[in-house]
């Protein structure tokens, strides 16, 4: 399967968006069980959870305007370390 860049820069996006849902609801269940800082139902983690998800993609939005191209990355291609062509 051939991804063009606009595909590129939404399975970026999404897989950012995932990651940091998921690590966010853990970070929440861990919390309020194990301190008294936090005091959330799972469910209501899992809508608080939501909240980084959505910065995050507009985060990526963004970066798809500001930085390497096909990306969610903010960064140039000449100082992202992750281009694999650099640009003079």
């Amino acid at each position: 399967m051939v991804l063009t860049r606009g595909t590129k820069a939404l399975a970026d996006i999404a897989e950012r968006a995932v990651l940091t849902y998921v690590e966010a609801f853990l970070g929440l269940l861990l919390a309020a069980g194990t301190t008294d800082l936090v005091n959330l139902s799972t469910l209501q983690s899992a809508a608080v959870a939501a909240i980084p998800a959505a910065l995050t993609i507009l985060k990526g939005a963004i970066g798809t305007v500001l930085g390497r191209t096909g990306t969610a990355s903010w960064l140039p291609a000449t100082t992202d370390p992750a281009a694999t062509t650099t640009h003079p």
